[in-house]
């Protein structure tokens, strides 16, 4: 297991509550895919290659009043594979509020984060992965 790995997922995402989108950006390799088709809400399709994934964290994050991700401890279930499940909690600009659970498989190459992939449950993303729980 590879604390490095979980610790550039753990940067990224503190980064990402804190609207750094900078520096979520410099953990993903350039051509890096942000497949968000898995989701019931907005935005459901694949963003490829920092540009797109700018875009969609902008517009995701503008849409909303406040929108904050708690994290799990993530969890490296194979060697460059990370799992983190998350609790996101969002405020509209209405001032209602709500939650959205997730698990995201999160790929890493070479210090570098290369996918991250947006399931409903830690189950669909272990089976997905070919793995179990």
């Amino acid at each position: 297991m590879s604390q490095e790995n979980l610790e550039l997922v753990r940067r990224a995402f503190d980064a990402y509550n804190h609207g750094d989108l900078d520096a979520v950006l410099e953990s993903f390799a350039p051509d890096a895919v942000v497949d968000w088709s898995n989701s019931r809400g907005l935005n459901a399709r694949v963003y490829r290659g920092h540009a797109d994934i700018r875009r969609f964290a902008e517009e995701f994050l503008g849409t909303f009043a406040e929108v904050r991700v708690e994290f799990d401890e993530p969890t490296e279930v194979e060697d460059g594979l990370v799992l983190a499940e998350n609790v996101a909690y969002i405020r509209g600009r209405d001032g209602i509020e709500t939650q959205a659970r997730s698990a995201w498989l999160v790929t890493i190459r070479d210090g570098l984060q290369t996918s991250l992939t947006l399931y409903q449950t830690k189950r669909e993303a272990l089976e997905a992965a070919g793995l179990s729980e």
